[in-house]
C-alpha cells in the first residue's frame, strides 16, 4: 500500500529536530519526532559535517523508531546569513486557442526566473509568487483556468550560497540520507505559526533560534521579504557567560530558569547563586542584574529588526502585528520588550494544526520550523513536498517504558 509519508529536518545550531508525518487527504498524523543535541553547526552553517551528520542520524533514527518506519529522504530547513532575497517581475504570453492559463504556463514564468542573472556563488532556493496579472490586471491568486493573453507574475525569489547547500546536503547524505527539498527556515515557521488573516492583514514572523533570527513579512496573502540575522540566543548565552564568567552550560541554564528579557516582567527580584569556576566561590546575583544583561542584546536584535522593516518600507503595512516564535521566544517577558521596541500587538506563535499522533509533543515554539517542513512551501504544489515511503519495516513489539529509559539516560548524559 502507497502512503504518503513527509519527513523534515531542522538543523539548528544547538539541536537538530526530525519529524516524520503521514498525510491523508488534507490531515496530517505525526508518526514520529526526534531530537538531539547539535555541535556541527554555526549560526546555520554546517561547520563539521561529522559532528552535523551524526546529530542527524542520532534524531533520525529516534524518529524513525517512533514511527516505525525507514525513511530515505527528507525535506530539510536553511538557514544562515548568507540567504538573501529579491522581488522579480516577469512574463509569459498564453499561446493556446482558447487562451486559458493552465499550470504549464506557471512553469513556463518560473523557468524564466531561473534564467535570470545571479552570483555564481548563489542558486535560487524558492520563487514563490507574489501577486499574478492577467493582462495587466493584477490582484490574481491563482490564474489557472482563467483566460487571457499575457501572464504576468511578481515573485519572492530566494537566494542561497551554493557551498552552503552543499555542505547541508553532504552532511545529510552522510548520515544515510538524501534531500527532497530545502526549505527556507522562516518559511517553515511561517506555515506552521500564522493564519491566513495575519499573512492576509500583514505580520512580521520572528523565529529565534540558537544561531540565528529568521524573519517573514507576509501582507496581502503573500510573502513580501525575508531576512536571516546573526544576532540570536546562542548571544544572549555568551553575554551571560563573559559578564558572570561562569561556563556556558551554567549561562544557558541560568537564562532558561531565570531569565527575562524585560525587567517590568520580573514577579519577584530573588538572589540567584551560581556555582563558581576553580577558585572562585559561588557568587549571588540578583535576578534583575541577569535580566539586564539578556535585554540588551535582546532589545538590540529587536531593533535591528525594526530597523529593516522600516528600510523596507512595511513597517506600517504591518496590521496583525509581531508573532514571535523560536526556542528564543520561551523568555518570560519577551513579549513585552517586543511590543515596547516595534509598537505593535505581538503574540508567541505555536504550530497550528498538527493533526493526530504525536502533534503534542511539537506544539512549542522551539518546533515551529520542524513542524512547517512537513506542511509544505507557500505558492507550491503540495506534491513538490509529498515524500512516498521507501521501505516499511515489519511490526514488531514496542517497549515505551524501554524506549523512554533511554531517552531518559540520554538527556541525563547531557
Amino acid at each position: 500500500m502507497r502512503r504518503n509519508i513527509l519527513a523534515g529536518l531542522d538543523l539548528g545550531t544547538t539541536k537538530v529536530g526530525a519529524v516524520i508525518a503521514e498525510r491523508q487527504g488534507h490531515k496530517l498524523s505525526i508518526l514520529g519526532f526526534g531530537v538531539a543535541p547539535s555541535e556541527g553547526l554555526n549560526r546555520g552553517l554546517v561547520a563539521n559535517i561529522g559532528k552535523t551528520a551524526e546529530a542527524i542520524k542520532r534524531a533520525m533514527e529516534i524518529a524513525s523508531n517512533r514511527a516505525d518506519i525507514d525513511i530515505r529522504s527528507v525535506n530539510v530547513g536553511v538557514a544562515g546569513e548568507h540567504i538573501t532575497s529579491l522581488r522579480h517581475r516577469n512574463y509569459v504570453t498564453i499561446n493556446n486557442p482558447d487562451r486559458e492559463i493552465t499550470q504549464s504556463d506557471i512553469d513556463r514564468l518560473k523557468a524564466d526566473v531561473r534564467t535570470i542573472r545571479i552570483p555564481s556563488d548563489r542558486q535560487i532556493l524558492h520563487i514563490i509568487p507574489e501577486e499574478f496579472f492577467i493582462d495587466h490586471q493584477g490582484g490574481i491568486e491563482n490564474p489557472i483556468g482563467m483566460s487571457g493573453s499575457r501572464l504576468e507574475a511578481l515573485n519572492h525569489v530566494v537566494l542561497a550560497s551554493i557551498p552552503a547547500i552543499q555542505n547541508i546536503r553532504k552532511s545529510v547524505e552522510r548520515a544515510g540520507y538524501s534531500v527532497e527539498n530545502y526549505i527556507l527556515q522562516p518559511i517553515a515557521s511561517s506555515v506552521s505559526v500564522l493564519d491566513e488573516h495575519e499573512q492576509d492583514l500583514g505580520v512580521v514572523l520572528i523565529d529565534i533560534g540558537g544561531g540565528t533570527t529568521d524573519i517573514a513579512i507576509y501582507h496581502e496573502k503573500s510573502i513580501k521579504h525575508t531576512k536571516v540575522i546573526g544576532v540570536a540566543g546562542n548571544q544572549v548565552t555568551n553575554d551571560i557567560r563573559e559578564s558572570l564568567g561562569i561556563v556556558t552550560a551554567e549561562a544557558e541554564k541560568l537564562k532558561k530558569e531565570y531569565g527575562y528579557a524585560s525587567e517590568e516582567a520580573i514577579i519577584k527580584d530573588e538572589d540567584i547563586y551560581i556555582k563558581g569556576v576553580g577558585a572562585r566561590g559561588t557568587i549571588k546575583i540578583p535576578v534583575s542584574l541577569l535580566t539586564q544583561i539578556i535585554h540588551v542584546r535582546m532589545k538590540e536584535l529587536f531593533t535591528i529588526i525594526d530597523n529593516e522593516l522600516r528600510q523596507t518600507n512595511f513597517k506600517n503595512k504591518i496590521k496583525a502585528g509581531v508573532v514571535l516564535t523560536g526556542g528564543g521566544s520561551l523568555l518570560r517577558g519577551i513579549v513585552d520588550l517586543a511590543e515596547e521596541v516595534f509598537g505593535l500587538p505581538t503574540r508567541i506563535g505555536v504550530p497550528l494544526e498538527l493533526g493526530n499522533g504525536l502533534s503534542n509533543e511539537i506544539e512549542s515554539p522551539e518546533f515551529a520550523t520542524v513542524a512547517g517542513l512537513i506542511k509544505g512551501i507557500p505558492g507550491s504544489p503540495s506534491s513538490e513536498n509529498v515524500i512516498s515511503i521507501k521501505t516499511s519495516r515489519p511490526r514488531k513489539n514496542f517497549n515505551v517504558s524501554k524506549f523512554f529509559k533511554k531517552i531518559q539516560e540520554f538527556f541525563d548524559e547531557l
